[in-house]
């Protein structure tokens, strides 16, 4: 990102929190006309995109150039004449009326600009993928028998990325999710941030772990996770908190990869926890219809056993070599951490108005607002007008990104659509399938590691979820003797969780990479240490679709039992790797321990018999070693 001149910094700073704030306006007192809301959202945040970050990395970083003002306006131009003729394009037919030749040059603007925001301030990968998939509609019918596709005129091509606003392209549902629940929720984080609530999280996890073995390790995992809750980034939340847990982890003893790949594991579940989940979940819950309420209730055991590996992993590990805890002077008081506790209620009002099935986009305004009311309770927390000011732009600098990534995503999304590419790719893991469901999922899976390469965990998940869902629902059906509507839920669950864990898995892994910058670690082992503290991420995702309970669906005991399941395989499989329980452990008994958690956490046989195998394994290990000892 670019250092402006400090009057153009003002300028843009100003830009954003104006715009932050009229989505906070309409968030709490409702939105404009679909396509308003849209363009509105993508003029005022795209644009900004081309001073911020500069073209290469030979291009002017202290100012913007003459061809990125030139950008600027290019941006601005096919969103404004959107706002201006609002009612025409929402009155059009699409397909059916005149794509006139005005429209025309302002869609190729539109997608040409979005490409280059992407590639400057995302990601390139999304931008080729973009580029791809446009290609495929322009070529694709040359192509042999399931990939190829009817030909597409070129206004054909233009108008389904750009002015289809009721099925995909840049004015599509994606974006306009992004624009009114998301944003509003992005807010929320900010103003949490702005209040000295991320200050709270470090602090309460410090009080509640730091006094313990390796105690910075799990400051770590607490704080990465309460800031997760409400950040929604997990880059974010690894430079939030990384900054602080990793050099303490370094110095008691951890290897530099090893902190990275803990705070980038910590950082990556923050996704996973409720109650505001990740950017992908909202939009799941728009596009599946599933209220957003029960989505977050069916995330909550998962999220728990996610962070409970983690924690055992880096118990063991600290176990294992004799770290020490924090030293006294580092903890906070629990007095200190009850100066910050009245933060806290905004998030209970957020909980509570969800649970009552108000919209998320009334909850978080509402949030907001009480976020700023309380935090006038102490003078250590008090917001004046410029930590508003530096709230609402914030709020702004992660929006903007954010924008142009799931406008890019729509015209895949149509791309897919159109072309009938969504049918293909899922024609094709299907036939590799032949007919295995646990095939079939291990192949969802990679493909959504694979998308998470190049592109943020929301992209990945819209376009697997495209690809994939429809066939893990037609198999499903058969293999776990549930309905479509039933398994509609846990499909969607599976992909969001490997489409969060792509952002630990190599070779490509944003939040690993930066926890590595800080660690001044080899960014690839750091990825394969956060993918090993991730584990339960692979079990969990998994237990979606074969452990109901998982998902507090069915009756109290089956809940309890397949959750005591999955915990003790997790411990059997975190012990195994870090080769520590109440003892260290041998190569022999690592590797024996280590099957019996993954039979138990993988092999989806009859619940009692995968239960007897975890416990048995656990209790027989913990036996031994207490009588060794």
């Amino acid at each position: 990102m670019r250092d402006l001149p400090r009057w153009l910094k003002l300028a843009t700073t100003l830009w954003l929190a104006a715009a932050s704030a009229v989505h906070l306006y309409f968030g709490g007192f409702g939105f404009p006309e679909p396509i308003q809301m849209r363009g509105f959202h993508l003029l005022v945040f795209v644009p900004p995109l081309f001073l911020l970050y500069p073209a290469f990395a030979r291009s002017p970083q202290g100012r913007p150039s003459v061809f990125d003002w030139g950008w600027v306006l290019a941006a601005a131009a096919p969103h404004a004449w959107v706002i201006w003729h609002w009612t025409a394009v929402a009155d059009r037919m699409e397909y059916v009326d005149p794509f006139t030749p005005v429209m025309m040059v302002l869609g190729i603007t539109a997608i040409v600009t979005l490409l280059e925001a992407t590639r400057r301030a995302v990601e390139v990968g999304l931008a080729w993928m973009v580029l791809i998939c446009l290609g495929y509609m322009a070529w694709g019918h040359y192509l042999p028998g399931l990939l190829n596709a009817r030909p597409f005129y070129a206004a054909e091509m233009v108008e389904a990325s750009w002015l289809v606003p009721t099925a995909g392209g840049v004015y599509g549902p994606l974006t306009g999710i992004v624009a009114t629940t998301i944003a509003v929720f992005i807010l929320f984080g900010a103003f949490m941030q702005g209040s000295g609530t991320g200050r709270l999280f470090s602090n309460l996890g410090a009080a509640v772990a730091g006094r313990y073995s390796g105690g910075p390790a799990k400051v770590a995992v607490v704080s990465s996770g309460l800031f997760g809750t409400f950040s929604g980034s997990s880059v974010a939340g690894v430079i939030t908190t990384g900054s602080m847990t990793i050099p303490l982890m370094t110095r008691i003893g951890y290897k530099p990869a090893v902190s990275g790949g803990i705070e980038a594991a910590a950082s990556v579940g923050g996704a996973l926890m409720p109650p505001v989940l990740g950017a992908a979940a909202f939009v799941m819950a728009e596009t599946t219809g599933i209220p957003y309420a029960e989505i977050v209730v069916a995330a909550t055991i998962g999220a728990v056993l996610y962070y409970y590996a983690i924690l055992m992993a880096v118990h063991f590990e600290a176990k294992r070599a004799g770290m020490a805890p924090m030293d006294e002077s580092e903890i906070p008081s629990w007095r200190e951490v009850a100066a910050d506790a009245h933060l806290l209620l905004p998030v209970g009002l957020l909980t509570w108005l969800m649970m009552e099935r108000w919209s998320g986009n009334f909850a978080a305004f509402w949030g907001v607002v009480s976020m700023v009311v309380v935090s006038w309770a102490r003078r250590r927390t008090f917001m004046g007008w410029r930590a508003v000011l530096d709230s609402f732009a914030s709020a702004g600098h992660t929006m903007a990104p954010l924008a142009v990534s799931i406008a890019g995503s729509g015209i895949v999304v149509s791309a897919l659509t159109a072309t009938g590419l969504v049918v293909a790719l899922g024609g094709i893991i299907k036939t590799l399938a032949a007919g295995s469901f646990p095939l079939l999922l291990v192949l969802v899976a990679a493909t959504v590691l694979v998308l998470g390469l190049g592109i943020p965990t929301t992209p990945a998940y819209i376009i697997a979820a495209a690809i994939g869902v429809p066939q893990i629902l037609e198999l499903g059906q058969v293999a776990l003797g549930m309905s479509q509507r039933e398994l509609l839920l846990p499909a969607h669950m599976f992909i969001f969780y490997f489409a969060v864990l792509a952002d630990v898995t190599p070779p490509v892994a944003a939040a690993a990479f930066a926890a590595a910058a800080i660690a001044k670690a080899s960014p690839t082992v750091t990825s394969l240490e956060a993918s090993r503290f991730g584990i339960a991420g692979f079990t969990v995702g998994f237990a979606m679709l074969y452990d109901p309970g998982i998902m507090l669906r069915g009756d109290l005991l089956g809940i309890v039992v397949v959750t005591l399941i999955q915990a003790a395989a997790l411990t059997l499989l975190t012990s195994a790797y870090a080769g520590f329980l109440l003892a260290p452990i041998g190569w022999v008994w690592r590797l024996v321990f280590g099957l019996c958690g993954l039979f138990s956490a993988f092999i989806h046989v009859d619940d009692g018999l995968r239960l007897g195998v975890a416990l048995g394994a656990l209790g027989l290990l913990a036996a031994l070693q207490w009588r060794r000892a």
